[in-house]
Order: C-alpha cells, then structure tokens, then sequence
C-alpha cells in the first residue's frame, strides 16, 4: 500500500471538533488550516491553526455546506488533504468525491462507500446479506402510504417511522396505534425532505427500553480492527447527551458477538478509515441501526480506554498506511464517560439558549480531558450547534469515572448563558444511572426527577448579580471578574 505525504490539512468545520482535529494534526507537523465561514470568527477554535481562510459570506447551505467553496478554499490554501469532521459535509458523498476529482486526499472512506452507508433502508441490506441482525421492518421501494401502512400492521404496533437517509433523530416518529399513522408518515416525509433531501423513510418494530451500543472500527482497505464498544443510551430527542467505554452489563459473549458483528460488516464493504456501526439492543438480542462513515462526536472515551489516538489513525490511513495493529494488540483499560455541554435549557424542553460567555472556567486534575471550542468572549448564537464542549472523566472503574466527571462538572464555570450543567450532574447522581439500569428513554421517563430543584438558589444569584451591578464603577468595570466572584459566592446551585 503506497503512502503519501500530507503535510497541508483544510478542515472544512468549526467548534471543538475543528480544534481537536487541529492539534492532532500539528503534533504530526502537518500546517493546519481552519476552512470558516466569513462571519464565524471564533477566536479560541483559530488559535489551535496555523492559518485560516474564508468560506466567504452567506448561510450554512453557502458556506459549511458547499462542496465548490470547501474545494476552492483548499486549492486556494495548497492542501492536500481535506477532514470533514462531523456533521456538515462529513457524510455527503459529493465532498469525497469532489475530493477525488480534484487531486485532494479526502480524511475518510470512500464516495461510494459513504453513499451505500449512507442510506439507512440500502445498509440494512447490504449487512443482512453478511449475517448481521437488523429490526425486523419494512425497507422496500414502494413508498405509497398504502404499502407503508399495511407494512405497519404486518409487523405490529407500536412502530418507529424513520427517514432512510441522514440522523440525529430528523424524520423519526414512534407510532402507538394505526390511526396516527397517516398523519406520522407525513409529518417524517416533511422533516426528511427538509433535513436531508430525501423523503423515503422505513419502517421498524418498536423496541421495549432499548440501549444504543455502538463499535468503533477502523479499516485500511484491507483489514479491519474494532476498538470496542460505547453505551450511547442517555439520549434526548433521539440526540446523545453522555456516552461511555465499554458499555457497562455487557457480558464478554455478548461484547465479543457484537464487535465480531460489527467487523464482519465493515469488512464485507471493504471499508476505510474510521466510522461505526451504531447497534440496538433489547431483551438480551442486538440488531444493526446504521453505520456512521465518519469520525463520532462520543470518539474520545473510546481514545481514553484504548490509548489510540482516532484523528492520526484517520490521517495515516487516509495517506495509505497500513493498519498499525493487529485486533490483538487493542486492550481496553479503565472506564471513560463523557458528558456533552449545550447551551440549552433542559427545564424548557432543551431550548436552545443564545448570549455571550463571560465567564468561562474549564475543569482540569487527575482523569479529565476537555474538548471545547468556546471561551470567555464567545457569541452563542442560533446558526450553529448549541454544544459548547465535551467533559470527559477516565478512571479504573466506572464508579471513579462518573466521580471524577461529576466533580468536573461542577468545577466548569460558564457564565453569560444558560447550560445544561446542572442537568448532567443529576442524571449522574440518578440510581437508574449509577446502577446501569439507564436505556434510550431513560430521560423522557425521569424527565421530572431530572429537573432543576434549587430554585432558590437561582434568585439568590440573580439577587447578588443585582446588588454586584449596583456598585462602585471599578467593580463593574470587570463583568467577567464580577460574574465570577457572584459563582463562587453562590456556590454551583444549579445541582
């Protein structure tokens, strides 16, 4: 297999994502290059880069999303090699194949092979032809909501209505009895075409407080290796809020059945570079929910666990180097959880939240690991993702790893914007949490267990933040100073 040297990386994204790729990369003495919208000028995301360029003015659609604009900026910066992240253009096949066309080394697999992963309806085929489990439903070409009704009731209610291209929960509906199916169907198609440009959907069994296990694989074209599993249960609106490696109760059969599982199907595709095959598990028995042919947001407890670093895998591989390793040589040790912090208000439906961060303090001490792109300083807007950063604990045990996580949580300082700090610190504090008993719907179940009880605590602050803004001039020429002497008088409230 001939190697390349890629010595100029553009990364087409923003946030901690484009940061944790950029450091990374620059230990690997490769120039970085940070590809940003005209007016996303996040100082803390481009200080981790050699150098940035402009993806010009204009929307998402005209900027993060354009595949002439990407291609452009790095032919305009002389890179040689593009990383899409995730989201964005990670998963769109026209960038890698653009990619191909234009002499640039796409950070990824293939255009074809993220094409056929791509669409949720043709991988259930494409794994059920190599033997791995799928949710029994209906996959078929015949769209008309006649087919998909009586689909429906061939395989029995409750359902899950999904769209078959893209994620993130967009186009899902959970159906519990024939009438609000038409109605289910139509509002998916919507969302779909809207989300992902496509409007075919499929149809599954619902799964009694199913778990979200995923396997992170790595492949170089000819080989492909697991780096074990992650728990992705904690979930609202079908969207992952804390994730951990390895999954905990899993038995070593079923742990061994599943990676094999999950190897087998990336294998049978010849696939290459880093992705995962996301799995549902329920009463004892997992089938295949999807693959992502990309980097995942929850990579860095599988890093944390296994000591491999998935960004320089992803560069080497994508130059055409082997696999370093054989499965063998991947031990797992200790116990990572990572908890994503959104600017959003879990109290409020997780309402996004926008405002600017005056205040901004991030954990540190044995075991934590903090991937963030924000800072004091920092516009949170309504254009982009509410995740402001990724707090991860690793420890030998998984006891000590949500300790060591919980105690970071409550070090974190973000003033200026409401988060959903405290929110994360009660679901590590929940019993059903701490004794593994946790499953998709755990939230929607303990939604009121879950939310914020010291009120009080809430209008002292405001009460001290008052009486701070009523004094002297010299105090209030300093409103992150001020802000941040309010915290830690009133002390973390929000637990």
């Amino acid at each position: 297999m001939g190697s390349l040297t890629i010595d100029r990386i553009l990364v087409a994204n923003r946030g901690e994502i484009a940061a944790r790729i950029a450091r990374t990369a620059r230990e690997m003495g490769i120039h970085t290059i940070l590809a940003r919208a005209e007016d996303d000028l996040e100082p803390v995301v481009a200080r981790t880069f050699d150098e940035t360029t402009s993806l010009g003015a204009g929307t998402v659609g005209e900027t993060y999303l354009s595949v002439d604009r990407i291609i452009d900026a790095a032919r305009r910066t002389d890179a040689k090699a593009i990383h899409p992240g995730y989201g964005f253009l990670s998963e769109r096949p026209e960038l890698a194949a653009a990619c191909e066309e234009s002499g640039i080394v796409f950070i990824g697999p293939s255009a074809e092979t993220i094409e056929k992963m791509g669409s949720k309806t043709e991988a259930r085929k494409l794994v059920s032809a190599l033997g791995v489990p799928v949710v029994p439903g209906y996959d078929g070409e015949d769209q008309s909501d006649a087919t998909l009704i009586g689909e429906a009731g061939r395989i029995g209610f409750p359902i899950l209505v999904k769209a078959s291209a893209g994620g993130g929960g967009k186009g899902m509906k959970r159906v519990e009895e024939p009438a609000a199916l038409p109605a289910a169907i139509e509002s998916a198609r919507r969302e779909a075409s809207r989300a992902f440009g496509d409007d075919r959907l499929l149809i599954e069994r619902w799964l009694d407080k199913p778990r979200h296990v995923e396997v992170q694989i790595l492949g170089d074209g000819e080989d492909v290796i697991h780096l074990y599993e992650r728990d992705c249960s904690v979930q609202r609106r079908h969207q992952k809020i804390i994730e951990e490696s390895p999954a905990p109760s899993l038995s070593k059969d079923l742990r061994e059945t599943m990676t094999d599982a999950a190897v087998r199907a990336a294998r049978g595709i010849g696939y290459k570079n880093a992705g995962t095959i996301e799995l549902i598990m329920s009463g004892g028995e997992f089938y295949f929910l999807e693959m992502n042919t990309r980097l995942q947001v929850e990579h860095p407890v599988t890093e944390l666990v296994t000591g491999v670093d998935l960004v320089r895998a992803q560069i080497e591989i994508a130059g055409g180097s082997a696999l370093p390793w054989s499965q063998d040589a991947i031990e797992p040790r200790g116990h990572a959880i990572e908890a994503r912090v959104y600017a959003e208000d879990p109290d409020q439906g997780y309402l996004p939240q926008t405002g600017r961060i005056v205040a901004w303090r991030e954990p540190s001490g044995p075991g934590i690991r903090v991937d963030g792109g924000v800072g004091a300083g920092s516009e949170i807007g309504v254009r982009y993702d509410p995740m402001l950063a990724k707090i991860i604990g690793f420890a030998e045990s998984r006891a000590e790893a949500i300790a060591r996580l919980r105690r970071a949580l409550a070090e974190l300082v973000v003033l200026g914007v409401r988060t959903n700090i405290g929110h994360l610190r009660r679901i590590l504090d929940h019993p059903g949490f701490r004794e593994a008993r946790h499953d998709t719907g755990f939230l929607e179940r303990h939604e009121i267990d879950l939310m914020k009880k010291d009120v009080g605590g809430l209008f002292a602050i405001a009460a001290m933040v008052a009486r701070q803004r009523s004094e002297s001039s010299a105090d209030s020429a300093d409103p992150a100073r001020r802000l941040q002497d309010v915290w830690d008088t009133a002390g973390n409230w929000g637990k």
